[in-house]
């Protein structure tokens, strides 16, 4: 089992609210949800208007497809003209 997870950080330049940040983020997240075979979370910042973080992650039998799955979601996230994304890291799940 391979787990690939990756925390991209962005900044959505736009919202003067909570509110108005959701309505940026709903559509990125239920896309990713949707469109994408990947687990998706805003994991930081929730409580800042203009910052969010969204992790996702990919579990495949090889870490080729899971890298393959991070990076078709990662790019349906750049693809959002409000957003700005400004890094992204990525993380190899190890056993534990």
């Amino acid at each position: 089992m391979h787990v690939l997870a990756v925390e991209i950080d962005l900044r959505l330049p736009g919202c003067r609210s909570l509110k108005e940040k959701r309505s940026v983020l709903r559509p990125v997240l239920d896309g990713l949800r949707h469109r994408h075979p990947v687990a998706v979370a805003e994991v930081a910042h929730q409580d800042q208007w203009q910052r969010a973080s969204v992790g996702m992650a990919a579990v495949s039998s090889s870490p080729g497809y899971a890298e393959e799955l991070i990076d078709a979601a990662e790019r349906f996230v750049w693809s959002f003209p409000d957003l700005e994304v400004l890094g992204s890291v990525r993380r190899w799940l190890e056993d534990v």
